[in-house]
């Protein structure tokens, strides 16, 4: 139905409950002359008079009567419709499927979310932790907070942040290995790399000094997919490793369960994102959840701030 037909629809209902193309005029806000006319291009679309003209009263016809009854039912069904759509765009409601990285999920989201449904009770959260690539249209999941460059046309990405990266080890593999003090140092020492779940590729580490930039690739004995896992490799003593700077690697370092090595040399941030489908309407329950989840990264990317650059 085109607009026009709707609007026409609509212009029909107001005259025949008025009975009158003037009152029906006066009360949609329009010239008596663009009602006639819309009610004439419904009958020529549909063939049939609807209305009886006199000069003294319009009457329905039998064809009329029939299409009254039904375009009043879609009229006011489509009135039902809009008000219930302007609604989940204006109130969090509804559910809400969101994924989110696994270690992001267990020891960022989870430990906040009795503050989130306290401010969006009308909101049922389910929450999937994963760290493979995930098909937001076809899996029907509403949003995704990914960390990383992100090249998908058909997402719109919302920045959150970027959460700085540090070198590190823990003081079991200082001991037995040497601290490197150059990155040719690195030459001697073995990694505990990450790699990409979607397509397997090991990333570097990434080194920045006064302009000049270097990457360097080393041999691992484990590489991970998995934040925690990748963790739990470095506090292992298995090699050294590029974290980023949450909380929990705050106080990972701050304890000494972890060592920050090469601290003159910086390396690239993380940008956190969250990501959405490019034709999907932005409702209020995942601009809630994004608003949300910016305020909680903000300490994320607080907590590194004492940490030097």
């Amino acid at each position: 139905m085109s607009v026009d037909r709707y609007k026409a629809m609509e212009v029909f209902n107001r005259v025949v409950e008025l009975g009158s193309f003037t009152a029906a005029a006066t009360a949609l806000h329009l010239p008596k002359a663009r009602v006639t006319t819309l009610v004439q291009e419904l009958e020529a679309h549909l063939g049939v008079r609807l209305l009886n003209r006199t000069t003294r009263r319009l009457s329905l016809t039998d064809d009329g009567a029939l299409y009254h009854q039904r375009a009043l039912a879609m009229v006011q069904d489509m009135g039902e419709l809009e008000g219930t759509l302007r609604r989940a765009v204006a109130t969090p409601a509804g559910r809400l499927r969101v994924d989110v990285p696994a270690a992001v999920g267990r020891h960022v989201i989870s430990p906040e979310l009795p503050q989130f449904f306290k401010r969006y009770p009308d909101i049922v959260l389910e929450l999937g932790s994963t760290d493979r690539p995930v098909d937001l249209v076809a899996e029907g999941v509403d949003c995704v907070l990914r960390g990383g460059l992100v090249h998908d046309e058909t997402l719109v990405a919302r920045p959150l942040g970027r959460l700085k990266v540090v070198t590190c080890a823990a003081p079991s593999y200082l001991a037995q290995h040497g601290t490197p003090q150059t990155l040719e140092d690195l030459e001697q020492h073995r990694f505990v790399n990450f790699h990409s779940a979607k397509t397997g590729r090991v990333f570097p580490f990434d080194f920045a000094k006064g302009g000049e930039a270097r990457q360097v690739h080393r041999p691992h004995w484990v590489s991970c997919n998995d934040a925690d896992s990748h963790l739990g490799a470095v506090l292992a003593g298995l090699g050294l490793a590029q974290q980023p700077l949450t909380r929990r690697t705050c106080a990972l370092l701050e304890s000494g369960a972890l060592v920050r090595v090469l601290p003159d040399w910086t390396v690239d941030a993380l940008p956190m994102v969250v990501l959405y489908p490019r034709n999907r309407h932005l409702t209020a329950k995942v601009r809630a959840f994004a608003d949300w989840v910016a305020e909680v990264f903000a300490a994320e990317f607080a907590a590194g701030d004492g940490l030097g650059p």
